[in-house]
């Protein structure tokens, strides 16, 4: 990925909290010299020293298969976006896109199905345990969940490369950038007034 200096994010803790926030991934791998991707949610996990993102594919989703041929793969993580108008200067200049993204690059391999059960039961208590009423793997019949299992195929992504671009105006000027937050505050949409915390974040 393509990171001036001045976007380009080096805190490896930051950027492992920013892959945990913005989980719903897109991976990339190559079948006869395409790529091809699908969008998933991902866990991010630890052993040792060495970080791994998991998840899983649909069975009938060939691009499992390319793993065998090339396990090599890309990880892409986008959190908010917004455009950025240039009215908000006070000089003359062409609008742009204010974001933050994270590329991991990574070996890929196919998890054992008793890998693929621990990794389904901690997924299922990070976005469940807090629930009211939390589906949870043990809450969940046993056919059902063998069913399910049959339909889908695991997963893991060894972490060998990680690139983090947060272009937030850090080229603005103090005047400048803080017209931008006021402005995108006023856009009355999510990604914007994300984007705008964000910016805040950096010069406070």
């Amino acid at each position: 990925m393509y990171i001036p200096k001045k976007y380009k994010v080096t805190d490896v803790n930051e950027i492992l909290d920013f892959v945990e926030t913005n989980a719903f991934a897109t991976i990339v791998t190559m079948k006869d010299n395409k790529p091809i991707a699908t969008h998933l949610p991902l866990r991010l996990s630890k052993k040792e020293d060495t970080y791994y993102l998991t998840g899983h594919f649909a069975y009938g989703n060939p691009q499992w298969r390319t793993l065998a041929e090339n396990n090599q793969v890309l990880v892409m993580f986008q959190g908010p976006h917004a455009y950025i108008s240039s009215s908000w200067y006070s000089h003359e200049d062409v609008p742009t896109w204010d974001y933050q993204a994270v590329h991991i690059y990574g070996k890929a391999s196919v998890l054992e199905k008793e890998e693929l059960v621990k990794d389904l039961t901690s997924m299922l208590e990070k976005y469940e345990a807090h629930r009211e009423h939390p589906v949870l793997w043990d809450t969940l019949s046993p056919s059902l969940l063998e069913r399910e299992l049959k339909g889908i195929v695991g997963f893991q992504v060894k972490i060998e490369d990680i690139q983090a671009s947060y272009k937030l105006s850090q080229n603005q000027n103090d005047t400048d950038f803080h017209n931008i937050i006021e402005n995108l505050q006023k856009e009355g949409d999510p990604n914007a007034s994300a984007i705008a915390e964000q910016m805040k974040k950096l010069r406070k």
